[in-house]
């Protein structure tokens, strides 16, 4: 795999991740009665807990995605 494929993969992987990342944030911001309500009952969960959780989640996400897509497509494009 060429330098140049190996930083579009990232490239492409970030735009995506951080297009999930903004749907996800949207949902839980503007649909956080109805999902909770969902996720609650699926769950198992105390509605009263979830926004803990949901905050966990979008930070773990976040991290990784800094981590894994965005640092390795910057340091390509430094190298490059």
């Amino acid at each position: 795999m060429s330098l140049a494929q190996l930083t579009a993969f990232f490239g492409w992987c970030t735009v995506i991740n951080f297009a999930v990342l903004c749907i996800t944030s949207l949902i839980l911001v503007l649909g956080r009665g109805p999902i909770s309500a969902m996720h609650s009952r699926l769950m198992g969960v105390a509605e009263t807990r979830l926004p803990h959780l949901y905050f966990q989640f979008i930070a773990f996400y976040k991290l990784t995605f800094l981590v894994f897509n965005l640092a390795p497509y910057i340091a390509l494009r430094i190298i490059a």
